[in-house]
């Protein structure tokens, strides 16, 4: 699995830091995407608002599935462990498949027809390879890092495994596809103060 090691010492240390820094990214791009498909929705109207706002909160869900799955070690507090990454995998995937249906009725106005067809396939290998791990996790009967061939649940773990690591790939590469969309946007920061705060009486 590809938190097996972050259970260990100094291991798990770079881990929790690195995958607390990769969930907080995680969550700035999708809040991004988030105000990218507002901001054209006011124009177009393409899409339903309530679609673009569920992904959004599924998207962040996901990123505090992450922050879950790096500060509690899969050894030592296995059920919470496991329900963080079930957060993260499970909103993650739905994320994805929610935002390809907004890339297709923004198509063709911000995107290829190509683009589209790319982003759906990445989101149902995504969620395809969600429902075989949790399956295939469901039936591993011990959670343990060494592992034997010969142990009856060696292949349902190796399986879990293949699926897990397919999935985190599926949504860095599902990311990399939003750079195309992020490079003709520029985010301001606003800051209003209300009333005189500054005066003195």
């Amino acid at each position: 699995m590809p938190s097996d090691k972050g259970t260990i010492p100094l291991e798990s240390a770079i881990f929790t830091f690195m995958f607390n820094i990769s969930a907080f990214l995680a969550a700035a791009t999708i809040y991004t995407r988030y105000k990218i498909v507002e901001k054209k929705n006011r124009t177009y109207c393409f899409s339903s608002p309530a679609l673009n706002l569920v992904s959004f909160f599924l998207g962040l869900l996901g990123c505090i599935g992450m922050s879950i799955v790096a500060s509690f070690q899969g050894l030592n507090v296995t059920v919470v462990h496991d329900a963080g990454a079930l957060l993260a995998f499970v909103c993650g995937s739905i994320y994805t498949l929610l935002q390809s249906i907004i890339f297709y009725e923004s198509c063709p106005q911000w995107n290829s027809l190509w683009m589209c067809h790319i982003r759906m396939i990445i989101s149902a290998v995504c969620c395809a390879a969600v429902v075989l791990m949790i399956v295939c996790a469901s039936l591993v009967s011990t959670t343990k890092l060494e592992w034997d061939p010969s142990e009856k649940d060696y292949v349902y773990h190796v399986v879990s495994a293949i699926c897990e690591w397919t999935v985190a790939f599926s949504f860095i590469f599902y990311f990399l596809t939003f750079i195309q969309d992020f490079q003709n946007v520029t985010l301001k920061i606003s800051i209003e103060i209300d009333g005189d705060i500054g005066k003195k009486n």
